[in-house]
């Protein structure tokens, strides 16, 4: 079955764009869940700054930024769980990125049509995955921030 670009329908056409902007959509808020962890990390631990986050929306580009992105998160948050002394996976999220990179670099590749249906849901267990993985992260600093807080409060 082909599908013909020039002979689509509006409700085709439109189907096809409401499922674009949805993919945008979370593709920011996964972005933006990069850059929120990394403003929890104090300044001389991060090996990227918060607003490097959104290149992860530039197309073609990304493929190469993910890779980055999964390395200095990593190291990153390896840095900041050390100085704060909480007990955390060693390069935390690292093994997540890198695979969730060489996943991401498949899917443009032309495989066959059942291949790639494939390799585009494990591109979404990934996605997910790692999107969580780093949320739990973000929460485990924002939670440690508050837990300092109190302790202050108490001391004072």
């Amino acid at each position: 079955m082909e599908l013909d670009i020039k002979n689509l329908d509006q409700d085709t056409l439109l189907a096809f764009a409401s499922l674009a902007v949805i993919l945008l959509c979370f593709k920011v808020l996964y972005a933006n869940t990069f850059r929120l962890t990394l403003k929890r990390i104090a300044l001389e631990n991060r090996f990227m700054e918060p607003a490097q986050a959104w290149l992860l929306l530039v197309p073609i580009f990304n493929l190469y930024w993910n890779f980055e992105v999964a390395k200095r998160m990593a190291d990153s948050l390896t840095n900041e769980f050390f100085d704060r002394k909480i007990a955390e996976e060693e390069s935390p999220g690292r093994t997540v990125g890198l695979t969730f990179a060489v996943i991401n670099v498949l899917t443009v590749f032309p495989f066959s049509p059942s291949l790639l249906i494939t390799i585009n849901l494990i591109y979404i267990f990934y996605f997910i995955y790692y999107w969580i993985k780093m949320n739990r992260f973000r929460e485990l600093l924002k939670d440690h921030d508050l837990y300092l807080i109190e302790q202050k409060k108490k001391e004072e």
